[in-house]
């Protein structure tokens, strides 16, 4: 298995980052509600996965244990979209986009337990100052509660299926990984709707417009930067990829204030707020230098 510099994992990763600050978009551009949306966006990402690997005559066969974990961090993963999605039909992209970024709180207090790695207590001098520059946001824009909890809710399911991929990928190829997670992902969101009030008609409830969106947002910015999202994992901390996800909400919202215009538009005090969250990708740079001399 082999490895990537860190320089060109950090490239990589940031033209994930970049492709992720898309999908906020693409969320509010799609009629569908969360759960249907996250039902077809698995669904496609799993078969252009599949398709992929009959093209290069990969083999995706594991165990039995391998299986069931990539099945359960599946599941975490599917509640991570639902609740990021819900997130945004109930307030807007850029709240829930910046709320996403406690990510890098909740993966420096669960990484260390499911990766069994050191605790670096600059780590959380960092997700404080996330929470700090939440509170901003909580406080100064409170129609949006709703979209922040469930905002928060996604941002911490996000921080326990990327520790886990982060061990994962250091015995099994992304591709493998991505397509079983994605696979039970699709799965578990099919269980959930066929018990949900709308059943799985609402699946069919698609706009014109949605499928090219849908078709975008699974091939694009699901199978191919989950994998890629994967593989970087390999040489980058779990912590360090949540720091640097940080940058989405930076493109995400330049995108929506120039495709929604004044729905986007907040206080001050949140973009000060935002200011905060994402400065803690410089700041993490810089301290994680410090602690590894």
């Amino acid at each position: 298995m082999t490895t990537m510099p860190r320089l060109s994992a950090l490239a990589t990763l940031h033209l994930i980052v970049f492709i992720w600050g898309f999908t906020g978009i693409l969320g509010e551009l799609i009629s569908l509600d969360a759960a249907p949306l996250v039902w077809w966006r698995t669904l496609i990402a799993t078969i252009s996965i599949a398709a992929y690997t009959l093209w290069v005559k990969k083999s995706l066969r594991v165990g039995l244990l391998p299986f069931l974990q990539f099945g359960i961090t599946g599941l975490v993963t599917a509640a991570h979209w639902i609740f990021f999605f819900a997130a945004i039909k109930s307030s807007n992209v850029s709240t829930a986009l910046v709320v996403l970024s406690t990510n890098s709180f909740f993966v420096a207090l669960v990484a260390p337990l499911i990766s069994k790695s050191k605790f670096r207590p600059y780590e959380l001098l960092l997700g404080v100052l996330v929470i700090a520059g939440l509170s901003l946001i909580f406080h100064f824009e409170p129609q949006y509660k709703m979209g922040i909890i469930l905002s928060l809710a996604s941002a911490f399911c996000a921080a326990i299926f990327s520790s886990a991929n982060s061990v994962f990928v250091k015995k099994y190829e992304p591709t493998t990984i991505a397509f079983y997670e994605l696979l039970t992902a699709f799965v578990g969101v099919s269980v959930y709707l066929a018990f949900s009030q709308n059943g799985l008609s609402s699946i069919t409830m698609l706009q014109k417009s949605d499928v090219l969106w849908l078709l975008l947002l699974g091939t694009l910015a699901t199978a191919f930067a989950f994998i890629k999202a994967i593989d970087v994992m390999k040489v980058l901390s779990p912590f360090t990829c949540a720091i640097t996800i940080n940058l989405e909400p930076i493109y995400t919202i330049v995108f929506a204030l120039l495709l929604f215009g004044e729905k986007e538009y907040m206080s001050p005090q949140f973009y000060l707020g935002s200011v905060l969250l994402i400065g803690t990708l410089f700041l993490e740079s810089f301290l994680q230098q410090k602690w590894n001399k």
